[in-house]
């Protein structure tokens, strides 16, 4: 593989791939899932939420945190481990990051993965490692690879018929590397209804859901005739197979459906109660994290709330890294934490698995890994005489950090290690993404076996089907 695709022959393979799946007829299934509608009998989850840390969030920062080393205007670089001072939780001899203390008094009902280790692809992009992270495979690919949350749909199917199985809260493509993420936020070969059902602001999730503003309910159904008639006049309809022309048709289906349900009141944050909304209202983080509470109690099967990347903003801390990062802990410590308290209190955390990631970590003096360093791409003095360079601006691939609750896993388990001293890398049971997916997939009782067959080879969950999950992590 080369290794320093630029974006431009991302998009380009990315394009392809997309105008191979649409060329594709049906997935051939060799596999049939067992657990296929309703879940496997050996499943210890039935519901997957995502909250996902665009734009690599620093380990030694929040949840893996060093040697506070306090700032001073000369001081040198290197010496700088973590620039926040690190806080007790509700584990013994467990610390977090100042600025997560909500977070850590919940870590009895979790596991803090300490050693996740990201992928070695060369210069380093953001889209390039999301798109690994939530496809399980390395871009580009010659076939449009789902997102694990489409696989979860596929297989598993919608918990509530009415309720999208896959809701992707937060993500907007207006910002940023768009068309990049564009290429992971599809369910590929799978088919459109089987793809995330986008609500970009969760404080309008209602908007997400009724006709605009002045078209009544019979407009609306006219405008959805013509969208099919649209559809067979479009790239799909020209270029696609059958399946693909039928599963877009079945998504809008799916949320014309939803549009004239009950379920529907969900996505109107305004019903909720003052005091709980207050809690999570921090900005949209916040207010996707109540929104996922509230689709969960719907019956939604897979959600993805996103702090959402935008290059030089939120965990892409190029610069400013210190600063910005107390404003990020103050969108995301409250919210979460009270996420897992209600589900915990709902009784539904049992069957809810929940996971909160991020693409690679940071380091103030590392590109890539030790043993791997890749092309630089922030200029860090050695000697810091401006607070604008205190804080992880690098990206670090040898050492992140993940949480996971609720859905069989376990409860104030810690796994994984990294170093105490730069590189603070991974020293102690390495896990990588497709050990992540393949131990979420059998929680659910999704075979490690499934599989499609796509361009008469067959396409798994995880390349080559090689994933294996992760007992220890699992009760």
């Amino acid at each position: 593989m080369n290794k320093n695709w630029n974006r431009r022959e991302f998009l380009q393979r990315a394009s392809a791939a997309t105008m191979a799946a649409l060329a594709a007829g049906a997935p051939v299934s060799n596999i049939l899932s067992s657990c296929k509608g309703v879940g496997g009998s050996n499943s210890s989850a039935d519901t997957v939420i995502l909250l996902w840390m665009a734009g690599g969030m620093a380990h030694t920062e929040t949840f893996d945190p060093k040697l506070y080393t306090p700032y001073t205007t000369g001081m040198e670089g290197n010496r700088v481990l973590s620039t926040f001072k690190s806080v007790p939780t509700i584990l013994d001899g467990i610390h977090f990051s100042e600025g997560l203390e909500s977070i850590g008094k919940v870590m009895d009902k979790g596991t803090l993965i300490r050693s996740y280790v990201a992928a070695d692809m060369g210069h380093i992009l953001h889209s390039r490692h999301q798109y690994h992270w939530h496809t399980c495979y390395e871009p580009p690919q010659t076939v449009a690879a789902p997102h694990f949350g489409s696989w979860i749909a596929k297989e598993l199917g919608p918990k509530n018929p009415v309720i999208p199985a896959f809701i992707d809260i937060g993500q907007r493509f207006s910002v940023g590397e768009a068309e990049e993420l564009k290429a992971f936020h599809t369910a590929g070969f799978l088919g459109n209804e089987f793809g995330p059902f986008f609500i970009p602001d969760p404080s309008q999730g209602l908007e997400s859901v009724r006709p605009p503003v002045g078209m009544d309910a019979k407009r609306f159904e006219r405008r959805n005739q013509l969208y099919n008639e649209l559809i067979n006049n479009s790239p799909v309809g020209e270029f696609g197979s059958d399946y693909q022309r039928e599963s877009l048709k079945r998504s809008m289906e799916q949320a014309y459906t939803l549009l004239n349900s009950p379920e529907s009141k969900a996505f109107d944050l305004s019903t909720e109660p003052k005091e709980s909304y207050n809690i999570y209202n921090t900005g949209r983080f916040g207010l996707g994290c109540l929104l996922a509470r509230r689709l969960t109690e719907q019956g939604a099967r897979f959600i993805s709330v996103t702090t959402e990347y935008e290059p030089f903003k939120g965990w892409d801390t190029h610069e400013n890294g210190h600063t910005r990062l107390k404003d990020m802990k103050k969108q995301i410590d409250g919210p979460i934490a009270q996420l897992i308290k209600d589900l915990d209190k709902s009784g539904r955390l049992d069957r809810t698995m929940v996971v909160l990631a991020s693409e690679f970590s940071r380091d103030m003096m590392v590109e890539g890994r030790p043993d791997q360093k890749v092309q630089e791409q922030v200029n860090q003095p050695d000697i810091l005489n401006d607070l604008k360079f205190y804080g992880m601006h690098r990206h670090f691939t040898d050492g992140c950090s993940m949480l996971m609750f609720g859905g069989g896993i376990k409860k104030g388990f810690v796994y994984g290690k990294t170093a105490d001293e730069r590189p603070c890398k991974t020293i102690e049971n390495p896990i990588k993404i497709d050990q992540v997916h393949q131990t979420i997939y059998q929680a659910l009782g999704i075979s490690p076996d499934t599989q499609y067959e796509v361009e008469k080879r067959p396409f798994y969950t995880t390349p080559d089907g090689k994933g294996k999950a992760v007992p220890a992590l699992l009760v």
